[in-house]
């Protein structure tokens, strides 16, 4: 059964430069300012198309204004003419008084003339306001959409610069990081020789980490899935034996030194589980586990 345990398996580790976690948090970000500089475009693009119905609006009135103008103006001219002629008629041979009487009605005539060109310079004094009232309001609303979209603009460049700077950590960490061969010779996945190290790896998201501390004089502790005991600890020369308990079986990783994968086998899983153990003390040993994130049995 042991030779089950070192027997070397091929892994496909996940590349150690995927970030996607870190990478999407901020992308979504980038995402967001950008939707609200598209709904501002969108907003002015409304403001426009208002605007220039209200314009259209008050210029058909303005003309309907004119028309009905002229036609009132045109009917009076023609039966102050009618008139007239019908005066000219009736006072053919009449005394000095009929001849005033046309003056006068010649002088209401006018007077009526003024009136409605004063009542129809007025309402069109009344439009040429409301224009510049509506002209005024369109600008201040112009004014603050542009403050708006620049807002947005400023936003959007502090996102990228966000998410260059956040890129080049994760590569400088990243880049830290080492892999080594295994003791069951497998390549293994990143490697933590520190507590920064290991909080950088979590961060990645790639597999799952458990960190003890195990004293040889301790029982055996349960680590994860697997049961841990030290069972000689030499810190001049950085080497440790453990005996592990996986699947109801004991395993005993003789003679490994720190930072060096310990790697077994798992009923359950393809990929090898992976003890690291960073510092060696007298009779004690600290470390972590780290395990797959998806279990898919070996075939």
């Amino acid at each position: 059964m042991e030779n089950d345990f070192n027997e070397p398996r091929v892994v496909v580790e996940a590349s150690h430069n995927s970030h996607k976690t870190a990478i999407v948090a901020l992308a979504v970000g980038l995402a967001v300012a950008l939707a609200g500089d598209g709904y501002l475009l969108v907003r002015a693009n409304h403001l426009n198309e208002d605007i220039a119905q209200t314009q259209s609006g008050t210029q058909t009135q303005i003309s309907k204004l004119n028309e009905a103008t002229t036609t009132l103006l045109e009917q009076e001219k023609q039966r102050l003419a009618d008139m007239e002629q019908q005066m000219k008629d009736q006072v053919k041979g009449v005394s000095d008084s009929a001849n005033v009487a046309i003056r006068r009605a010649r002088a209401e005539a006018h007077k009526q003339g003024e009136d409605l060109s004063g009542k129809l310079s007025e309402q069109q004094q009344q439009v040429a306001t409301q224009l510049s009232q509506i002209q005024d309001t369109t600008n201040s609303k112009f004014t603050a959409v542009s403050t708006d979209v620049d807002g947005v603009k400023a936003n959007v460049e502090t996102v990228k610069t966000t998410v260059a700077a956040a890129q080049s950590d994760i590569d400088k960490t990243s880049a830290d990081l080492k892999r080594a061969m295994g003791d069951m010779g497998v390549m293994s996945g990143l490697i933590a020789t520190n507590a920064k190290d290991l909080d950088t790896l979590r961060a990645l998201g790639e597999r799952n980490y458990f960190e003890f501390d195990i004293n040889k004089k301790d029982a055996a502790k349960k680590v994860g899935e697997l049961m841990l005991s030290l069972k000689k600890a030499d810190p001049k020369r950085s080497r440790f034996t453990l005996d592990v308990l996986a699947d109801d079986r004991h395993v005993e990783k003789k003679d490994k030194t720190i930072n060096e994968p310990v790697q077994l086998y798992v009923s359950g899983s393809m990929q090898p589980y992976e003890i690291v153990i960073n510092q060696v003390t007298k009779d004690h040993v600290t470390g972590y586990l780290a395990t797959p994130k998806v279990k898919m049995a070996r075939r």
